[in-house]
């Protein structure tokens, strides 16, 4: 579920971040800021084919947000606009692939030839750190990252891509201290929070895990989201801390968020085995099943089914 981020450089820049789909149809959606990161409610956000005249228009909400469902797998173009305010992005949309855009309005028409030039030139370097990222070349990425940092130090989708990075790599000081000014030039980033707490939980530094994932899964709800991963997370963390009863309350409101979430209802599962609570076993686990059918956890749930009483 991990998502690679990038809005802070310079004027705007553009991740396609593809997730596990919740159903088999196209959904484009994302986000409209400013300049000082906050949510620009209102804009119209317009997503026209390049190969054909399938035109969609829609108003960010409150939270900045946008979402189109349901538009032909093929090329697009999205322009944001809000007064006097205008980008224009690519999209490649295909069928049960979702597609995030990160928008960041400004006035680029003060900005000096010069400048236009270097920002292009940070664009040009953060799209070849985020397909490193991608390829898994996390040393390449984060050499990148670090350059981008260097002459954009405000860039928060730049420290965030760091711990990501620093994440996979282990190397966990060095994560947490890219989360930690993450969050310093970004207050509401849930997503920061959320790779603390997995940082953390790595460590088997519990409490601050669960201090971090509590704050992401706040963040999260605050936004209007459902906050299903920080909620998996915080009970993740629950759990290795042997707190059962809190773990399994973290991933019932991870699988209310959330019911396409099949790793929640595994854990719920395990979570109510461990406090005998055998019935809402059978249930957690069979909503496993409905989720994820073939999943990686299916057979040792089909074999708890059989073994445990009706």
């Amino acid at each position: 579920m991990r998502t690679y981020l990038i809005r802070g450089v310079l004027a705007l820049f553009v991740v396609l971040a593809v997730s596990a789909p919740a159903a088999a149809q196209s959904v484009i959606r994302g986000k409209v800021i400013d300049q000082a990161g906050k949510p620009i409610e209102g804009a119209t956000v317009t997503i026209e084919a390049t190969e054909s005249n399938r035109k969609a228009e829609v108003k960010t909400n409150r939270n900045g947000e946008f979402m189109q469902i349901g538009l032909p797998s093929g090329g697009y173009n999205v322009t944001a606009v809000k007064d006097n305010m205008k980008a224009v992005l690519p999209a490649k949309i295909s069928q049960g692939s979702p597609v995030e855009l990160a928008f960041q309005l400004g006035p680029t028409s003060a900005l000096t030839p010069e400048q236009i030039k270097q920002q292009a030139a940070m664009a040009g370097l953060a799209k070849e750190a985020i397909d490193a990222m991608r390829a898994g070349r996390d040393d390449e990425a984060i050499v990148k990252f670090n350059e981008i940092v260097l002459k954009v130090p405000t860039c928060s989708d730049c420290y965030y891509n760091l711990g990501v990075a620093y994440s996979k790599k282990m190397q966990y000081a060095e994560a947490e201290g890219a989360f930690q000014k993450t969050i310093e030039l970004a207050p509401g980033n849930g997503d920061a929070y959320t790779g603390l707490a997995n940082v953390y939980n790595a460590q088997k530094k519990f409490d601050l895990a669960a201090t971090a994932s509590a704050k992401a899964a706040e963040l999260s709800s605050a936004g209007g989201g459902g906050g299903a991963e920080a909620s998996y997370n915080q009970g993740v963390i629950m759990w290795n801390a042997g707190k059962y009863a809190e773990a399994k309350d973290q991933f019932e409101a991870a699988v209310k968020a959330d019911p396409a979430m099949a790793m929640a209802h595994y854990q719920l599962g395990m979570a109510n085995l461990n406090l005998g609570q055998i019935p809402q076993a059978r249930s957690a686990f069979e909503g496993y099943l409905k989720a994820d059918p073939s999943g990686p956890k299916a057979a040792e749930v089909q074999t708890f089914l059989k073994q445990l009483p009706q």
